[in-house]
């Protein structure tokens, strides 16, 4: 009778990781630097094209992005301001006159500052695994985010995020490897959280 009550609650629903568990993981860690490399799959082109550079994220609302190969490019939002640097030239534009890339962002941010209500706003979310290895699939609920992604899809160990992939309409692909930056001098747990 022990084990078969044993092997009950083993299989309950009560001890599986649920996306509460997840977001609490992220939300611990408030700010974080890593590297990325990204392919980037093109339909009609012979071979991924590729991208390297850095990332970084500061709670709530701070994301960076510094593409350093192929070529130097700066995307940076706060708030609701989105700034693109390229080949000498900088453009603002608002995030909310633009839904499909708010939506993108508001994934990312939500994601990364464990926050499940800006999270679903945009998405329906379906997590699977473990605390120590995750997929948390995203599908736009925006009708005009939905028309150009088709899905997204985040993994990770734990507060990291180590990798997203984004299915968009017509066939294209981005698969983005993301490596946290581990800071010296801070205790097990409280290392640099990986950032899009």
């Amino acid at each position: 009778m022990l084990a078969a009550l044993t092997l009950a609650l083993s299989a309950s629903p009560v001890w599986a990781f649920d996306l509460p568990e997840l977001m609490g993981l992220l939300a611990q860690r408030r700010s974080g630097d890593a590297t990325f490399t990204e392919q980037r799959f093109v339909r009609g082109l012979e071979g991924p094209l590729d991208a390297s550079g850095v990332l970084s994220f500061t709670a709530p609302d701070r994301l960076l992005r510094r593409t350093i190969t192929p070529r130097p490019e700066t995307m940076s939002v706060e708030g609701n301001t989105l700034t693109l640097s390229r080949g000498g030239r900088t453009r603002t534009v608002a995030l909310d006159s633009m839904p499909e890339l708010l939506g993108m962002v508001e994934a990312m941010r939500g994601t990364l500052s464990g926050n499940a209500q800006s999270l679903q706003r945009y998405f329906r979310s379906t997590l699977t695994g473990t605390s120590n290895d995750w997929a948390l699939d995203l599908q736009p609920l925006d009708e005009r985010l939905a028309a150009q992604v088709r899905s997204m899809r985040l993994t990770g160990r734990g507060g990291d995020v180590l990798g997203i992939e984004m299915e968009f309409i017509g066939g294209d692909r981005s698969v983005m490897n993301i490596t946290p930056e581990r800071r010296t001098g801070h205790s097990p747990g409280t290392s640099a959280r990986s950032t899009p």
